[in-house]
C-alpha cells in the first residue's frame, strides 16, 4: 500500500522556523503511512531540500507570487493540480498568502486544506514608515488576512498570539505546536566544553542567535546590545548563526561599532543542536514572531534567554526565559544578560516534554490528524 502524500507548502525549504518545524515531523513520522511532498516558490535550491528527496519526498516549483496581480501563479497552479490528482491534503505555511494556493486547492475539490499561522505581526508604527518597502509590505498582508478563512477548510497555528492574530480573535483553530526532538538538544556538558575549546571559546561569556539576517529579526539592535555587553565584560564574544539579504548591512554595523572581531558569522549550520551547547546566553530582540522554535532548543539546552516582549509567553516553557521591551535601551538589555552570569546551565528537556514541545507525542497527533482526513 503506498503512502498518502501530502503536499506542503512553503516560500523555500531554507533554514527557517517553520521549515525546521516541519522537518521535525517530516523525520519522525512513520513515513510507510504518511508521505510529504513540497511546494516551493524559488528556484534557487533549499538547505533542506537534499535530506526530503533522501526520505522519499518530491520538490516541485512555482513562480513567486504577486499579490497584487497573481494570474500567472493562478494558471501555473491549475497546471499543476491537473497535473497531479492524487493530493487529497494540501497544508500551506504562507501565512497570509496561504489564501492564495488554497483558493485553487478548492477549486479542485480538494477537500483538506489547511492554512498554518507561523506569525504574528505588530501593528504598524510610526518608526515603520522609516523603511517605506518593509511598512508597504506589512499593509499587504495585513489586507490579505481576510481571505485565508475563505479558502481553508482548517486552521492550524503555532501558538494562540499566532492564530488569533492571522485568523481573529474568537476562531477556532487548532494548535501545532513547535515541537522538537528534545534528546537532540539537552544540554551536553563535554560537548559544550569540546566546542567551547575548538573554537577558542573558553572562559567567554558567549552570546548567540540563530536566525535569518533580515529586518524582523533585528539584527542591528542586537549588535548594540553586544557592543554594550561588551564594554561592561570584555571577556564576552557573540555566535551569529544563519545568513540572509542583510548579511553585508550588519557585518558594517559590527565594524561601525568596533566589535567586528568578536563576532562569529557562522553562517547556515546543520549542526545548531551542536553549536547550540556552546552558549551561555541566546538573545533574540525579534519585532515579531509566531512560537520561535529556537527558543524551544535554546531552553531545552539550558541556555539563559533575553527575548523581546513582541514574542508570545507561550514560549515560555522554563523559568530560563527572561523578555525586555524593544524600548529598552542597548545598555539595559545589556545589563539584563549580565545578571545571569555565570550562567548554570543543565537539561531542562523534561520541561519540554512536560509542556508538550517534544516531537515524539507530537507527530502522533498530527499523524493521526492526516488518517482522518483520508478515510
Amino acid at each position: 500500500m503506498q503512502p498518502e502524500r501530502i503536499l506542503q507548502v512553503f516560500t523555500t525549504m531554507g533554514r527557517g522556523g517553520a521549515e525546521s518545524m516541519i522537518m521535525n515531523y517530516y523525520r519522525k513520522i512513520d513515513r510507510s503511512k504518511i508521505q510529504f511532498d513540497f511546494l516551493v516558490h524559488r528556484e534557487e535550491k533549499g538547505d533542506f531540500e537534499d535530506e526530503i528527496i533522501h526520505m522519499g519526498g518530491k520538490i516541485y516549483r512555482m513562480p513567486a507570487i504577486n499579490p497584487v496581480t497573481p494570474k500567472k501563479y493562478y494558471a501555473a497552479l491549475r497546471v499543476f493540480f491537473k497535473e497531479h490528482k492524487n493530493y487529497r491534503i494540501v497544508h500551506s505555511h504562507l501565512n497570509t498568502f496561504s489564501s492564495f494556493p488554497l483558493k485553487i486547492a478548492k477549486e479542485f475539490n480538494i477537500a483538506c486544506r489547511i492554512a498554518h499561522a507561523h506569525i504574528a505581526l505588530e501593528k504598524i508604527q510610526v518608526s515603520d514608515l522609516k523603511k517605506p518597502k518593509e511598512a508597504l509590505k506589512k499593509v499587504v498582508k495585513l489586507q490579505l488576512r481576510k481571505n485565508v478563512k475563505k479558502y481553508a477548510s482548517h486552521l492550524f497555528s503555532c501558538g494562540t498570539k499566532a492564530g488569533e492574530w492571522l485568523f481573529g480573535s474568537g476562531v477556532s483553530f487548532k494548535t501545532m505546536n513547535n515541537a522538537i526532538d528534545t534528546s537532540k538538544f539537552a544540554y551536553n556538558a563535554q560537548l559544550a566544553k569540546k566546542y567551547s575549546i575548538d573554537m577558542g571559546l573558553e572562559g567567554k561569556l558567549v552570546l548567540g542567535h540563530i536566525g535569518r539576517f533580515n529586518d524582523q529579526k533585528n539584527h542591528l539592535f542586537l549588535l548594540e546590545i553586544f557592543a554594550e555587553t561588551l564594554k561592561k565584560n570584555p571577556e564576552c564574544t557573540l555566535l551569529l548563526i544563519g545568513d540572509g539579504t542583510l548579511q553585508k548591512t550588519i557585518k558594517a554595523k559590527a565594524k561601525s561599532l568596533g566589535v567586528y572581531d568578536k563576532v562569529h558569522f557562522m553562517g547556515v549550520r546543520s549542526n545548531i543542536h551542536e553549536l547550540i551547547q556552546v552558549m551561555d546566553v541566546f538573545v533574540f530582540p525579534s519585532f515579531y514572531e509566531g512560537l520561535p522554535v529556537t527558543l524551544i532548543e535554546a531552553q531545552a539546552a539550558g541556555l539563559q534567554v533575553v527575548a523581546s516582549d513582541t514574542i508570545t509567553k507561550e514560549v515560555a516553557l522554563t523559568p530560563n526565559i527572561e523578555f525586555v521591551s524593544l524600548d529598552q535601551s542597548p545598555s539595559y538589555w545589556a545589563s539584563t544578560i549580565l545578571n545571569h552570569h555565570p550562567v548554570q546551565k543543565k537539561d531542562n528537556t523534561e520541561l519540554i516534554v512536560k509542556g508538550n514541545y517534544d516531537i515524539h507525542k507530537n507527530v502522533q497527533d498530527i499523524q493521526a490528524f492526516y488518517s482522518s482526513q483520508i478515510v
